[in-house]
């Protein structure tokens, strides 16, 4: 018994042209990517005053991070695939999030801990007047949001659908690490890490849950945790932590000056955490077959096949 759910079906009765140059994956992709770049330079109209503070900087990066793809994303579901929004009910928003930060949180204090205790993560000082406002709004929320929908809200949730999941967990995966190539200090290695441990590691979550809010809020929680608390770089760039610390070692440990995130450390714990979802996934027979393997499920419930002379709204 399969007990996976998808959120769009196409509808049975629409027209053959409709199938492939509006409902078919590869046209999704698309209207979502020109939304994007239209929300996006939308963001940038909002004038900047001579003087502005660093929460006011926050907002207008927060709005291209993470509103943008948010307003594209609403488009894509509300006027192309005209289905309600379950991945982002809501009323999953409180429950949903706070799993999220938390499991974000414990995990990355959990990299943190094993580094410590390696002797590759000190503590130097303290910095009370670290710039969280904006880091959270921007590398934490602007970054979780953003990215989470873009990545997991359409790429792979859209390749699901059509190739299945195991194909959807390898290309969001590398289509992940690949963007984080063009950060300060990155490498092979940095993005081939980043991959595994965070695209694979979301994008389980997502199968596992079908919610976006809990992917959000593991990806803020362990960016704000990594650069604000820690005092780590994120992803290669400079953090401005409430702890000032360094990191010793070779970078196959310390993750060099990308950051812990290209430490086997990290890579080892998430590669874990990963491995429990699969198990997770695989017994409970969330593992979406590719199209042409599997009966059409009505968007939202569990294996219930959808008639032909039926189409849901």
């Amino acid at each position: 018994m399969h007990g996976y759910r998808l959120a769009f079906v196409t509808p049975t009765d629409a027209p053959r042209w409709q199938r492939w140059l509006v409902f078919s994956p590869v046209a999704r992709l698309v209207f979502f990517t020109l939304l994007l770049v239209v929300a996006s330079m939308l963001s940038w109209l909002v004038p900047a005053g001579p003087a502005e503070s660093a929460a006011a900087r926050g907002l207008r990066e927060f709005g291209f991070r993470a509103v943008a793809p948010l307003l594209a994303y609403l488009a894509l579901v509300k006027l192309i695939e005209r289905r309600p929004l379950r991945e982002l009910a809501w009323r999953r928003l409180a429950p949903d999030g706070a799993l999220g930060l938390a499991a974000g949180a414990l995990l990355f204090s959990a990299v943190v801990g094993a580094l410590w205790l390696l002797g590759s993560y000190h503590v130097v000082g303290t910095n009370p007047d670290a710039h969280w406002v904006l880091a959270a709004m921007t590398v934490g929320l602007g970054a979780g949001i953003g990215e989470e929908i873009i990545c997991r809200g359409v790429l792979y949730r859209i390749i699901e659908e059509g190739l299945g999941s195991w194909i959807a967990l390898l290309v969001s995966a590398l289509f992940f690490g690949a963007a984080h190539l063009s950060n300060p200090g990155a490498t092979l290695w940095a993005g081939l890490a980043i991959a595994i441990e965070a695209g694979i590691l979301l994008a389980l979550i997502y199968l596992v849950t079908r919610s976006l809010w809990v992917c959000m809020g593991l990806h803020a929680a362990w960016n704000f945790m990594q650069g604000t608390v820690f005092g780590i770089p994120v992803s290669g760039t400079t953090a401005d932590g409430w702890l000032v610390s360094t990191r010793s070692g070779p970078d196959w440990l310390s993750g060099g000056v990308f950051g812990a995130e290209a430490s086997v450390v990290a890579l080892t714990l998430c590669t874990l955490a990963s491995a429990v979802l699969l198990v997770a996934a695989v017994r409970r027979g969330l593992i979406v077959p590719p199209c042409w393997l599997r009966r059409e499920t009505r968007p939202g419930r569990d294996a219930l096949p959808v008639p032909t002379t039926t189409v849901d709204p």
